[in-house]
């Protein structure tokens, strides 16, 4: 488990250096190819690339009746009564209490493991030339914090989020299930 600081550190040092052309898809699940850089603290020189796959499950619409089934793991029950009590608030607002929601599979078997002896800057350099070459719209090319590794990847996901939201909303809205 990381701490805090670590967490905070790898979320604020890690580049997503080529985004993937594609979205998350909204009508169905898709995969994204990543190639992590990542330079060992005790190692000068030495670049860890971790190569593997990740998958965004169809996102879905999640509506008032349906925020009871939303997972609050690692949450007390305090915390479970206070959000509770924020949607019937907002219910009784009359807001209309529907979002997506998002869903992706990791497995670490997938990854692979590679020890270069580099500058970053180099080897920064060719992944980026042999991505663009490849010409792959599902490659993403993240620069991380090597430790943390798993932090930096979901740094990954939340952008992907971020960019795939506006597009899927307005799929789920054009075809009236928003």
């Amino acid at each position: 488990m990381h701490s805090r600081d670590d967490v905070q550190y790898a979320m604020e040092t890690t580049t997503v250096l080529l985004t993937p052309d594609r979205r998350i898809d909204t009508f169905g699940d898709t995969r994204f190819d990543f190639l992590m850089l990542s330079e060992l603290m005790d190692s000068v020189g030495s670049i860890r690339v971790r190569t593997g796959k990740i998958e965004a499950v169809r996102p879905r619409i999640v509506r008032p009746d349906g925020l009871s089934d939303i997972e609050m793991e690692g949450f007390d029950d305090s915390a479970k009564e206070r959000f509770e009590r924020l949607v019937a608030k907002m219910r009784e607002a009359g807001h209309k209490l529907a979002f997506l929601q998002y869903g992706f599979r990791f497995a670490r078997g997938q990854v692979s493991e590679e020890l270069v002896t580099s500058s970053m800057d180099d080897l920064r350099g060719r992944v980026l030339e042999d991505a663009r070459q490849r010409g792959n719209p599902a490659q993403a090319i993240i620069e991380g914090v090597d430790d943390a590794w798993e932090v930096s990847l979901f740094k990954f996901v939340l952008e992907m989020i971020e960019h795939s939201m506006p597009i899927n909303g307005f799929d789920f809205q054009r075809r009236g299930l928003l």
